[in-house]
């Protein structure tokens, strides 16, 4: 087996009911509960128009920058629900799926959705499906189909790592990656976040929240607070 041309058929996945669990929950508020971290790079952007959040076990692939052989294996090896996580070390010169892998992907496949790290084309007609989409942007060239590449490894999509099973989050806000061996013990905690978030919004919305506190955090960091104009 040669390093940089292996397809690994198997993955630890998480619980269903887990992965459901974080469906509702927006990804601000699951990025919060892990230390505001796990948040891909703001490059990577929403490209079409789903109605509900992307979720799902991530169906990783690791390609050569320019390249889809390897995306081509997960039009063939990938599971229904699956995200699939396109690496291509960051290239943006070539678009690694267009409008005929998203076809596979949507109607045979039935994948939760593909996050990419990289271009993809045929926005014309990809920017109105309800599948989720994320990329960094369009270009009409198109990859090389020669490879080498991986599937199933774990890959660096986002700056964010994210291993195979991992949970994929997305919304409007981003995507982030939940890892699979924490996602069980993050629930509850993001769940109950969200729910204290709202309780938070509707008391600055009715002005019942108290900020008081802000003075305090100003003074004890240093902060001086001057009554004037500023001068130069």
């Amino acid at each position: 087996m040669q390093v940089g041309k292996r397809i690994f058929l198997k993955r630890k996945l998480p619980d269903e009911k887990i992965v459901k669990g974080f469906s509702t929950i927006p990804t601000t508020n699951v990025a919060d509960c892990m230390a505001r971290t796990q948040s891909m790079h703001q490059r990577i952007k929403l490209m079409s128009n789903p109605k509900k959040e992307l979720c799902g076990p991530a169906f990783t692939v690791s390609s050569r920058s320019g390249d889809n052989l390897a995306s081509y294996a997960a039009l063939k090896y990938c599971h229904e629900g699956d995200v699939i996580v396109i690496s291509c070390e960051s290239d943006d010169s070539r678009a690694m799926i267009g409008e005929v892998m998203m076809t596979w992907l949507r109607d045979q496949r039935h994948v939760a959705g593909v996050v990419i790290d990289g271009p993809i084309r045929d926005i014309d007609a990809l920017a109105d499906w309800d599948l989720p989409i994320y990329a960094t942007g369009t270009t009409p060239a198109g990859p090389y189909t020669e490879g080498p590449g991986e599937v199933n490894v774990p890959v660096a999509c986002g700056n964010v790592t994210v291993n195979p099973g991992d949970i994929i989050l997305g919304d409007k806000d981003g995507v982030i990656s939940i890892p699979c061996s924490e996602a069980a013990d993050l629930l509850p905690q993001a769940q109950k976040y969200n729910i204290e978030d709202d309780a938070k919004a509707a008391a600055f919305r009715d002005g019942t929240k108290d900020i008081a506190w802000v003075d305090k955090a100003l003074e004890d960091r240093g902060f001086t607070v001057i009554d004037d104009v500023y001068r130069s």
